[in-house]
């Protein structure tokens, strides 16, 4: 037991350095978590042994895991179905674009370039497909651009892009048996009520039960996930789509997703961004740079050349369409998944998976510092509420912020988050 704490501790330092680091370099702590990772996996290695700080531990697996469930539930939860359904034609073109341009572009590389066989090589166009929901949900989160209906837009076209990216897996590799039938049947019925049932137990519970809404929620995600893995699916995919349903019953109140957010992201998300670097070789990248960098080039040029075409049909000013189309060039969780799957299941060797990994986490770094240094759509900020604004990023706001209306005031001992615990 003495153990998991110590590494609780060594994983909590690290994310504080990440923080830290962060606040000082003005870059999005998820990727800056992914750094560190990656440098302390490879001075562990060095210093002591290999898997010094615990990356395939099974706890913290499981926490890590956790992590990127919540974040994915989250992001659902973001969408509002109303500017979801007026903006459905731009986040399934984008959405479509960018998961079918890298999916082809990327497996004809490793095809004829790299030489790697047609199992691997369509694998490859899987895993170099996707885009990254925890990353870009987290840099939305910190920009505040979650609150606009720019920020809307990507997060509605990254589900369509990563939800081509499980079809094709499951179409094409994942086994399709009576458990897969199953575990669809059970997910629409359960995700189909959920709009019926949450609202009548927070209104019947949720102010008498401290964390009542955030058990339930726990329940139905931990109940999904594990009928997904069970079925040879994933657990994030259920919970992207639980979070949508609940958008707008979870959306109403502020201050419970706040508080969700804190525990997800104080806790949880490190647990998930530093894992994500730390299962990275840097030996291995630097024994075939060469394929790396195609990989990664791979994914990044195709991803651009369909995308800026497609998104400058909705989006006219050059940062919005290159901030747009560089967050939808990243990529983390669902293509780890899927190089991970493959790994294991004999479609790629250990050599290949590490260098779809390392070009899986390049992509999510590389296109978002790129893009909150060089066009990140400033004039944007004039449009985000306030009260939603990361302080950070108050400087930054063109537009003077208004005084709230003259009303009554409230106590100063009133607290509008002391009705419920989480």
């Amino acid at each position: 037991m003495e153990q998991a704490y110590l590494i609780a501790a060594v994983w909590f330092g690290l994310a504080l350095a990440a923080a830290i680091l962060a606040h000082h370099f003005r870059l999005s702590m998820a990727l800056v978590e992914i750094c560190v990772g990656m440098v302390a996996a490879l001075a562990a290695e060095k210093l002591f042994y290999p898997d010094a700080i615990g990356a395939t531990h099974e706890w913290l697996r499981f926490v890590a895991s956790v992590g990127a469930v919540l974040l994915t539930f989250l992001a659902g939860a973001e969408l509002d179905p109303a500017a979801m359904r007026m903006k459905f034609k731009e986040v399934l073109v984008v959405g479509l674009f960018g998961f079918f341009a890298p999916f082809f572009g990327c497996a004809l590389l490793a095809r004829y370039v790299l030489g790697w066989d047609h199992s691997a090589s369509w694998l490859a166009g899987i895993a170099l497909s996707t885009t990254s929901m925890a990353v870009v949900y987290a840099v939305m989160l910190e920009t505040g651009f979650n609150k606009t209906e720019f920020g809307k837009g990507i997060l509605g076209a990254c589900f369509v892009n990563d939800l081509g990216t499980v079809i094709a897996l499951g179409v094409m590799f994942a086994p399709f048996t009576w458990k897969t039938v199953v575990f669809v049947g059970v997910s629409v019925l359960v995700i189909g009520s959920l709009p019926l049932l949450t609202p009548r137990l927070i209104n019947s519970y949720g102010n008498r039960t401290a964390a009542i809404r955030t058990k339930w929620i726990l329940l139905v995600l931990f109940g999904l996930g594990a009928l997904a893995l069970w079925s040879g699916s994933e657990a994030v995919l259920p919970a992207y789509l639980a979070g949508m349903v609940l958008a707008e019953t979870i959306g109403r109140d502020n201050f419970y997703v706040r508080r969700l957010r804190t525990m997800t992201l104080g806790f949880l998300a490190p647990f998930y961004f530093i894992r994500a670097g730390a299962l990275a070789s840097l030996p291995a990248i630097w024994s075939a740079p060469a394929a790396f960098l195609l990989l990664f080039g791979g994914k990044a040029v195709s991803k651009i050349l369909g995308l800026v075409p497609v998104v400058g049909l909705f989006r006219s000013d050059a940062k919005e369409r290159w901030y747009y189309t560089l967050m939808m060039s990243t990529g983390l969780t669902f293509g780890t998944i899927s190089a991970m799957y493959g790994y294991h299941h004999g479609i790629v060797d250990q050599t290949q998976y590490s260098l779809l990994v390392a070009a899986v986490i390049a992509s999510a770094v590389i296109p978002t510092m790129i893009a909150n240094a060089l066009f990140l759509p400033r004039h944007l900020l004039s449009t985000i509420p306030p009260e939603a604004l990361p302080p950070e990023q108050w400087e930054a706001r063109p537009a003077v912020r208004k005084e709230p209306r003259s009303g009554p005031k409230k106590s100063p001992h009133q607290d509008p988050t002391s009705v419920e615990l989480a």
